[in-house]
């Protein structure tokens, strides 16, 4: 419209031609526009917008790298493995990628997976050694062959017939913090139940004639060193995508493969109803499915914050010392998060791109 000015408040572009005719219409936008920024900064579900991008931690680049293949007219897939991927060749937080969470031997690991919510197709890969690109692999697990999820070894030696490079994942970052482990006699460490002292000394390990079982230690370490990147991508038609990649836990016992690779607990996309990612303590929480539970709430007409936080409770009566939090959208675009509360962990960020948003976009949820 000739002459008209825009107003924009929390992402969304108003004509304020028209507020002016409306008499004082334009009060009621600017107070509508800005309790979208109050729910958004809240972590409550937030009007539909389609397309949507949304991702675990504040990991901005990933963020920028998806939503920039949806507006170059790149697939949901697409988004979704670039996103990731950029994590990886950031090594964002040294949670996701080469170079960090060296497992007890002081290799680096990689676990990732996606799911196409059109067609329910998983591609996965779990202690993946040698190759850098895990999304990208478990993108082409998903395309070339009729399995789900292929693990170690045999899982590099696929992807270099895919095309992809044989590298060392280790570098002299993470042999430092292996070294320096070492040096604190293997402290904290995923053993239990076993000789020797496994809170006091390295192994080998051994499973003692007698055995006496000692609580578990749920927390074991900084939740600054454990990080996913979990991705949601809601096309503008309603396609459904949703991905991780990780390094895993730190120290971890060779083999360990926690929840990010497995379908409904790392995430899930199902495009009749929505996505959900989850990022935290692996081992706890993919014994409950969080990811495939919040679709299915969302599945009922559940708000996606409400369907979040009711996954994060139900992991709470058992584990309530857990270190997790879960992102959920519906196929419509609204979304949520929640996360466990802990000391030192009382908020949750994540990202979030939509139209209603001048730019990718960092949200806060407070933990339940």
């Amino acid at each position: 419209m000739r002459g008209s000015r825009r107003l924009i408040r929390g992402g969304a572009e108003w004509d304020m031609a028209a507020a002016e005719r409306c008499g004082g219409c334009w009060r009621w936008i600017v107070v509508a526009s800005l309790l979208l920024v109050v729910l958004q900064s809240a972590g409550a579900a937030v009007a539909p917008a389609l397309p949507v991008v949304i991702n675990t931690w504040a990991f901005r680049k990933a963020a920028e790298t998806a939503w920039g293949v949806l507006q170059l007219g790149g697939s949901e897939l697409d988004a979704v493995e670039r996103g990731c991927g950029q994590c990886e060749i950031d090594q964002c937080d040294g949670s996701v990628g080469y170079g960090g969470s060296p497992d007890e031997s002081g290799e680096t690991t990689l676990d990732a997976m996606i799911m196409n919510g059109n067609t329910m197709e998983v591609g996965a890969v779990a202690d993946l050694r040698h190759v850098k690109n895990a999304i990208s692999v478990a993108r082409k697990v998903m395309e070339y062959t009729k399995h789900t999820l292929l693990v170690g070894e045999s899982a590099s030696l696929f992807a270099v017939r895919m095309g992809f490079p044989y590298e060392d994942l280790t570098t002299q970052k993470s042999l430092l913090v292996y070294s320096e482990w070492l040096n604190r006699s293997c402290q904290p460490n995923y053993w239990k139940n076993v000789i020797p002292d496994s809170s006091k000394s390295c192994g080998p390990y051994k499973r003692p004639e007698k055995v006496t079982y000692k609580e578990e230690q749920i927390s074991r370490r900084s939740f600054h060193n454990h990080d996913t990147i979990g991705m949601i991508v809601i096309g503008g038609s309603g396609t459904v995508v949703s991905g991780t990649s990780t390094n895993g836990a730190i120290h971890k016992i060779p083999g360990r493969v926690g929840d990010s690779p497995i379908a409904g607990a790392g995430s899930y996309a199902d495009s009749t109803a929505g996505g959900a990612a989850a990022t935290g303590d692996g081992d706890i929480m993919m014994r409950f499915l969080p990811s495939y539970q919040a679709v299915e709430y969302m599945r009922m007409g559940t708000d996606p914050a409400v369907a979040c936080q009711k996954v994060i409770s139900r992991i709470q009566k058992y584990a309530p010392k857990f270190f997790g939090a879960v992102i959920c959208a519906n196929r419509t675009g609204s979304y949520g998060a929640a996360c466990n509360k802990i000391p030192g962990f009382t908020q949750f960020r994540f990202m979030v791109s939509s139209p209603l948003l001048s730019h990718p976009t960092e949200q806060v949820v407070d933990c339940i």
